[in-house]
């Protein structure tokens, strides 16, 4: 299964590379020849995708529940650890590989309709394919730094795609943004890579793995584990990197999907998931993930909760949902966080796709103006949909959060119990503390998310008649009121009459605006009823996604069919009776994902608390959004908490100040070193030339000066 796993990133590359190159032939054809081109363009757009995903099945079937294997070549000699192009399958690689192809899928058979109207359509869907093709090759590579290779062209890709729309400054600053802040944490990423591989004496993940189970968290194993966290908590957008991932939103929605769902953000867990076993023996890189990924969880989901733009919701959500993932990595339960990974893989994907379904016919993003639209009744098919993918991001039963979030709760609470030697390979398992810690985390942030998921879908398909909010355009178009004539006058004088007269012409003025907006919003509103809630290339991936959301966390019943086909933290296969004997990584209990009943009424009672706090913010002030609850918190929560400021200060202030520093000592003192010798030169110079007068005589009296001198020196010398 290696072999033909190395042949499946080609395909979404070559489709990348013959998009590219139509798009580069259309802008010399005229517009016939360029309308023929497009014409082919969705078809190079899906069907190789398409095909990837299939294969990726096949992977996945052929690997079963055996143990990982390798295809490679050597692509270099260095004289140190050499470099290998080649595939590694394993269960984690052959899932996460399924996943990728599904969603990418989804997002370019979607984009056929939802980007039909523009004009770089053919650019855009060859960045995806590009996309698609560097997230398989970190999935899939076998050597480190093949793999940093897709994960940086991962990082150029979201850049064009988050800018897409170049001639909107937001979105020109959001590419901007989101490149140099995963930039900023893939400096250590890089230098932990090395770190790793100088240690093991190979980049090949397979002998980084063993030397680590061999010779525990120390020497170059911490170090390089300590620095591939800046990586992780820049590509998954976690404190303190986290800012760059609500502002991409700026991109194209189904952009949104594919970044959030499988590709970008999913890379940092995907890689701590990959390289486990070096995590699990470092403990300090367990609690930095842990400590991180806490905080992460709850801000995240507060700012979630005060955000008024349906993308921006879901962007906060997505850096929550994420910051779970890494929270039960450092807990110990990697089984918990590749389910949840994937289960939020498929409900996310299905939520910023409903989004852009609702922002198509709605014409805004703002939840507030969405929930006086009636998307219930024009949207039936958006409505279900987006109904399970919030239920399943609330964790509401039977849906895929449900089970995948209560698993890292489970683990959180195993860790936090049964801390200390355990029976396995490594005998370790992660602190007891770090397993309170991502254990109370866990359930804060599953009561604020199914607060903002259920005033999401308040606010979308509710009964609220009014928004909390006013916009500028209504308070500036409201009545004007006449000013009232002075009671003791019995006759106006000039200056009411005056005044009535301008007052008379501003409320036309205003009258006439007012007719014009209502027209031109009744014909776009009859405009966007007299279509079709969407074109089927944009509802159909909505029902397989909503699908899959329904049906996927039932797998966790099992307790051992995940653990089977996900395989142990080294690439071995699971054995139950393995696990048993203490010959896996970790302790039988990590390897269980069916609900326990304590996490399980814990998870419930959050969940009851959530909706209650929602319902009871909604009985209290009818038509107001249910937010406000939120009290002080609501207007720091709705900045983010002022992270950007943080970092300006932090980071971008002080290399202002020191590059202003360096070019001061560079220009006025380097150079005016310069600039002094150069006019001290010119000035002797000048001096030179002025005693070169070409008169023999006073070179003559000159001289005899000079002898005049240096006698009369002479003498007095004696």
């Amino acid at each position: 299964m290696s072999t033909l796993a190395l042949w499946i990133p080609l395909l979404p590359l070559l489709s990348a590379a013959a998009l590219a190159g139509v798009s580069l032939s259309d802008r010399g054809r005229a517009q016939n020849g360029r309308s023929r081109a497009r014409a082919a363009v969705p078809a190079l757009a899906v069907l190789p995708i398409a095909a990837a995903a299939v294969l990726t099945f096949v992977v996945l079937f052929g690997h079963g529940t055996g143990a990982a294997t390798e295809s490679r070549i050597r692509y270099a000699a260095t004289g140190g650890p050499e470099i290998w192009l080649g595939a590694r399958v394993d269960g984690l690689a052959a899932l996460i590989a399924v996943l990728v192809g599904v969603v990418a899928t989804a997002v370019q058979l979607y984009s056929v309709s939802y980007m039909a109207h523009e004009e770089r359509y053919t650019s855009y869907s060859a960045m995806i394919s590009l996309f698609t093709a560097a997230m398989l090759v970190v999935v899939y590579s076998t050597d480190l730094l093949v793999l940093l290779v897709g994960w940086e062209i991962m990082g150029a890709c979201s850049y064009f795609l988050i800018g897409h729309h170049w001639e909107r400054p937001e979105a020109r600053s959001a590419s901007i943004k989101a490149f140099l802040v995963t930039k900023f944490g893939d400096v250590p990423f890089l230098l932990g890579i090395l770190f790793l591989a100088h240690g093991a004496g190979s980049f090949r993940i397979q002998p980084i793995l063993q030397h680590a189970i061999q010779q525990g968290g120390h020497g170059y194993t911490a170090a390089g584990a300590i620095l591939l966290i800046g990586g992780v908590m820049g590509k998954s957008a976690q404190v303190p990197l986290q800012t760059w991932l609500p502002d991409a939103m700026a991109g194209p929605t189904p952009i949104s999907a594919l970044i959030h769902a499988a590709t970008m953000v999913a890379a940092g867990v995907y890689v701590v998931a990959r390289l486990y076993p070096v995590f699990l023996v470092t403990p300090a890189a367990l609690w930095i993930l842990a400590i991180s990924a806490s905080l992460t969880a709850v801000t995240a989901a507060l700012s979630a909760f005060a955000q008024r733009d349906l993308k921006r919701i879901l962007a906060y959500s997505t850096v929550s949902q994420l910051a779970l993932m890494v929270a039960a990595l450092a807990a110990g339960g990697r089984d918990a966080a590749v389910f949840h990974l994937m289960s939020h893989g498929g409900f996310k994907a299905l939520l910023f796709l409903g989004a852009g379904v609702i922002i198509h016919k709605a014409g805004t993003g703002d939840v507030d103006e969405l929930n006086t639209q009636g998307l219930r009744r024009k949207l039936p098919v958006t409505f279900v949909t987006m109904t399970i993918g919030l239920a399943a991001l609330a964790g509401f039963p039977p849906f895929s959060g449900f089970f995948s979030k209560e698993s890292i709760a489970g683990a959180a609470y195993e860790t936090a119990t049964h801390s200390g030697p355990t029976k396995s390979l490594l005998g370790i398992t992660p602190p007891a503390g770090i397993g309170w810690l991502v254990l109370v985390a866990t359930l804060l942030t599953g009561f604020l998310t199914a607060a903002y998921a259920l005033r999401t879908w308040w606010m979308l398909f509710g009964p609220l008649e009014r928004g909390w909010f006013r916009s500028a355009v209504e308070i500036s178009q409201r009545q004007l009121k006449p000013p009232e004539p002075a009671e003791e006058a019995a006759t106006p004088t000039a200056a009411e009459v005056a005044a009535a007269s301008e007052w008379a012409l501003e409320a036309l003025v205003a009258e006439s605006i007012r007719e014009q907006d209502a027209a031109a919003q009744e014909a776009a509103a009859k405009a966007r009823a007299g279509r079709p809630e969407a074109p089927r290339a944009e509802l159909l991936p909505l029902v397989v996604l909503a699908a899959v959301t329904t049906a996927f966390g039932f797998v966790g019943l099992n307790l051992g069919w995940f653990a089977s086909w996900l395989g142990d933290a080294d690439g071995n296969a699971y054995r139950a009776s393995a696990a048993k004997a203490g010959k896996l990584i970790q302790p039988a209990a990590a390897y269980h994902l069916a609900p326990a009943l304590l996490s399980t009424i814990l998870a419930l009672i959050a969940l009851a608390l959530g909706f209650g706090v929602v319902f009871a913010a909604a009985r209290a002030k009818p038509g107001a959004d249910p937010n406000h609850v939120l009290g002080l918190l609501r207007k720091p929560a709705f900045l983010g908490f002022r992270a950007d400021d943080l970092q300006d200060a932090v980071v971008v202030r002080p290399i202002q100040i020191a590059a202003d520093t360096v070019g001061f000592l560079d220009t006025e003192v380097v150079d005016g070193y310069v600039r002094g010798s150069g006019h001290a030169a010119r000035l002797l110079g000048e001096g030179l030339r002025r005693l070169q007068t070409g008169n023999v005589q006073l070179y003559l009296t000159g001289v005899l000066t000079g002898v005049v001198v240096i006698a009369a020196a002479l003498g007095f010398g004696r």
